[in-house]
């Protein structure tokens, strides 16, 4: 390692010994080193690789479903956890794809895939899904899944590299081989997946829809899927233990929908 390198690279080490882990929005223990600026870079050039690839829907009734749910679970989300830093606005796209798919990126961008509007029968159970992918923004999965990826060490040098100012953020981008992995085909672990199904379902609930949705929205995506997950859902829990984890949390949810107006899509 070059001398210049060693310096950031040691103060930056200490101070995440210092400074230990951060916590999740549900108070679990998380390590996520990646600075935050630059994870809404990478989310920013991956949002812009599949605008510049992939088809968009010109499926005006479903752009107007999809844009309105986006925008209560958005407001939903911020009166869930209105200590959490939101980006200032979302970016939201309809992507023409025949799989029940959805992503949210750090920065405030969402896709939904066509397919998905075929599964999600309801404006609640669409709110179901987009209310889960949001919850992996905030719970910060994507910096959390990259910093075990690359080793705390490898991040602490990546941030060494931008304090010297040698490397932009799409150079570090290609150096590292990440691109249009993050918070796409980079998978979650089950533990951020169940920790996004409940934060999931206090946002929805808090945005006005009904919280039993999100049980018949996996129950379709099960029938849908004809007993395997589908792709994006490859590294999730098994229908069965996420459906019963829900239901187990419903109680709370539904007196949290109870509380407010209902939501009109």
């Amino acid at each position: 390692m070059q001398k210049r390198y060693v310096r950031p690279l040691f103060w930056l080490a200490l101070l995440a010994l210092l400074a230990g882990c951060d916590e999740t929005p549900t108070g679990r223990s998380q390590l996520a080193l990646v600075p935050g600026p630059l994870m809404a870079d990478m989310g920013a050039d991956t949002f812009n690789q599949l605008r510049n690839t992939q088809p968009i829907s010109r499926d005006a009734q479903a752009n107007q479903l999809v844009q309105c749910v986006a925008q209560k679970v958005v407001a939903g989300a911020q009166a869930s956890y209105p200590g959490l830093d939101f980006p200032e606005r979302w970016e939201v796209v309809v992507f023409e794809d025949p799989s029940p798919n959805a992503f949210a990126l750090p920065g405030g961008r969402i896709g939904v895939h066509s397919g998905l509007l075929r599964v999600a029968e309801t404006p609640a159970q669409l709110a179901a899904v987009m209310g889960h992918e949001v919850a992996h923004v905030l719970a910060d999965h994507g910096n959390e899944r990259l910093t075990q990826q690359l080793g705390i060490k490898a991040v602490l040098l990546v941030v060494g590299f931008l304090g010297e100012g040698e490397f932009g953020s799409q150079q570090l981008m290609q150096a590292l081989g990440v691109g249009a992995q993050l918070g796409i085909s980079l998978p979650f672990s089950r533990t951020h997946e169940e920790e996004a199904d409940l934060m999931g379902l206090e946002i929805m609930a808090r945005a006005g829809f009904d919280p039993q949705q999100s049980v018949a929205l996996w129950q379709n995506m099960a029938t849908a899927s004809d007993g395997q997950p589908p792709e994006f859902l490859s590294t999730h829990p098994a229908h069965e233990s996420r459906i019963r984890s829900l239901q187990g949390a419903l109680e709370e949810a539904t007196e949290t929908f109870r509380s407010v107006a209902p939501a009109q899509c």
